[in-house]
């Protein structure tokens, strides 16, 4: 099963996960499963099971910035699928890249940091450049 080319997390998303795994232990093996079915699934097998939405207003064209609301989670025993955790990351197509832009546990948090997304995207998309590698 294809992958993608390049996976990158910015370094606020490398500070939520660092936080969520006090709370939920399995979350990076459950981040290698999610992109593995449901990134490839969606993306690379155009399968939607309704679980990846794309975050419409934000004024970003590049790249298409999608939140994940199935995302399941082995720490979350029972809840399968509908764990509660969230995943916002960009998918920049014609490069086959996936950016991890925030995930967070819906009982903390309500929605995504839309000004995170801002800050990395406003100027690429204006520009209609490349990100730095992160």
């Amino acid at each position: 099963m294809a992958t993608f080319n390049e996976i990158h997390r910015l370094p606020e998303f490398d500070k939520d996960v660092k936080k969520l795994l006090k709370k939920f232990r399995t979350l990076e093996d459950d981040l290698d499963v999610f992109v593995k079915a449901e990134l490839v699934l969606y993306h690379k097998l155009k399968k939607d099971n309704k679980g990846i939405f794309p975050i419409p207003g934000l004024g970003v064209e590049r790249p298409k910035i999608y939140k994940a609301k199935k995302f399941a989670c082995r720490s979350l025993k029972g809840k399968g699928v509908h764990s509660g955790i969230r995943v916002i990351y960009g998918y920049f197509e014609k490069e086959d890249r996936i950016d991890f832009i925030e995930i967070y546990y819906k009982g903390d948090k309500e929605n995504e940091d839309k000004d995170r997304i801002m800050r990395h995207y406003r100027e690429l998309s204006k520009k209609g450049g490349e990100t730095q590698k992160i």
